[in-house]
């Protein structure tokens, strides 16, 4: 738990600032006050705020301290691997997640290809429904080699598989390649959610991979078109 205690400082801090304790521009406490407030140590809350400058929140400056970003447009990254309940940490609005698949299949010549799976293969699909503020705008489709996950639970599914599977399972997730378009709508789609007579969807192919670059996970995430849209945060290091 206590090598974990910097990403809870992490995500407390972010959802300090989505409050609006700290607006854009301000200069976050320094190092020494966080780490009387967290009652931690310095080099905790540094590794904290080395997250909250990589993913765009603040800019680290010398002399200053960490001034915080305009972050109103990061909502949801197009870079990054963050699970969607650790998104849902830094809303502001209700949030759900419903499952309406889970079962094992095998896959089919697509799937195969997309996951670089075998006839031989099993795979967990998984289709969940993101409802945010009482609107289903996000329907997440994933897929995972059975051999790298065993087990999955619809409880498991409504929390975080991603938790489940670090915190459980321990597999090393590492990387993800990320492919983004705008396509049509599809009667899945309009099936599960509130399109609003929107005929497009914006649509974020994920494949995931673990440290020693094995593929484990493929993701569709379609989402609905007037809600968000996607910024990537860039730092030159």
């Amino acid at each position: 738990m206590h090598e974990n205690k910097y990403l809870t400082i992490y995500h407390d801090l972010i959802s300090r600032i989505r409050r609006g304790e700290w607006k854009a521009y301000d200069k976050l406490p320094s190092e020494h006050e966080l780490a009387a407030r967290f009652e931690t140590s310095r080099e905790t809350i540094r590794k904290a705020l080395q997250l909250l400058s990589e993913h765009g929140y603040i800019q680290k400056m010398k002399g200053k301290g960490s001034i915080v970003l305009d972050v109103g447009k990061y909502d949801f990254p197009v870079s990054g691997l963050v699970s969607f309940k650790e998104l849902a940490q830094t809303m502001k609005q209700p949030v759900r997640t419903i499952v309406h698949e889970l079962a094992v299949i095998k896959p089919d010549g697509e799937l195969k290809q997309q996951l670089r799976a075998s006839s031989k293969d099993e795979v967990w699909k998984v289709v969940r429904v993101r409802e945010i503020g009482g609107e289903r705008i996000i329907l997440d489709k994933d897929f995972f080699l059975k051999k790298h996950v065993p087990l999955l639970t619809e409880e498991i599914c409504e929390d975080s598989i991603y938790e489940y599977l670090e915190t459980t399972l321990h597999l090393p997730i590492s990387f993800a390649k990320k492919e983004m378009s705008v396509d049509a709508a599809t009667e899945e789609d309009r099936r599960y959610l509130d399109l609003n007579g929107d005929d497009r969807v914006v649509v974020v192919k994920n494949y995931v991979y673990l440290s020693d670059a094995t593929l484990f996970q493929y993701t569709e995430s379609r989402h609905r078109l007037d809600k968000f849209r996607f910024v990537d945060f860039a730092r030159r290091k």
